[in-house]
């Protein structure tokens, strides 16, 4: 796992960056999709992926500039991508989107065209977290993305099977339960990504709407 190049741009304040989505949520506030700077973030994200209670995001143990160099790597790729959430001013997500079809995923189930992959890790509760309706402000926003911005027609999600919160967060959100399916292990130049046993869910478009 490399550390960033040594020549790299000066990072792009949240302020400035220019969103892929804006949103605003009545009651919750106005969230912006950004695309993630691997080096500006690295110190919130690894913040987030370090704590016990996201060991299911497979980054417990990293160092910030191994965490910048996973992201440094994503940012390489045009099948998956990483975006910092930010409600007003406060970063409250890290979301991944990727091609299933460019990923292990893929090996376990039947892709569709149309289909996007969906990773979504939520900041600790802090003085506004944790409140009624946070997870399905940002669940929203995450749908509006995707299906409205994005056009896609349906969203695929891996938990962990062993994380039930994150499992019946999406079901509660309108997902529907496929198949319990082992995720091989992927072994790259810059990441190693264990397997995973992993419950996979659903969500059409017509569904996200309806709702």
């Amino acid at each position: 796992m490399s550390d960033l190049p040594a020549a790299v741009t000066e990072p792009v304040r949240e302020a400035d960056r220019e969103a892929v989505h804006e949103q605003a949520v009545e009651g919750f506030g106005t969230v912006r999709v950004l695309r993630l700077d691997p080096k500006a973030d690295a110190e919130v994200v690894h913040g987030w992926v370090s704590q016990e209670r996201a060991a299911f995001w497979g980054m417990n143990g990293l160092t910030s500039d191994q965490v910048a160099g996973i992201y440094a790597h994503m940012d390489t790729l045009d099948t998956h991508h990483a975006f910092l959430v930010v409600r007003d001013t406060e970063p409250v997500a890290l979301l991944q989107t990727y091609d299933p079809e460019a990923d292990r995923v893929s090996e376990c189930y039947d892709v569709r065209p149309g289909d996007i992959g969906v990773h979504l890790l939520l900041a600790p509760a802090g003085p506004q977290g944790g409140q009624p309706g946070w997870t399905a402000a940002l669940l929203t926003v995450m749908t509006s993305y995707v299906f409205g911005v994005l056009g896609r027609q349906r969203v695929v999600v891996d938990p962990d099977v062993r994380n039930e919160k994150a499992v019946a967060r999406f079901l509660r959100q309108g997902f529907t339960a496929g198949p319990v399916v082992v995720l091989p292990v992927v072994d790259l130049p810059d990441v190693y990504i264990p397997e995973k046993k992993a419950q996979l869910a659903f969500l059409n478009r017509e569904v996200a709407f309806r709702a």
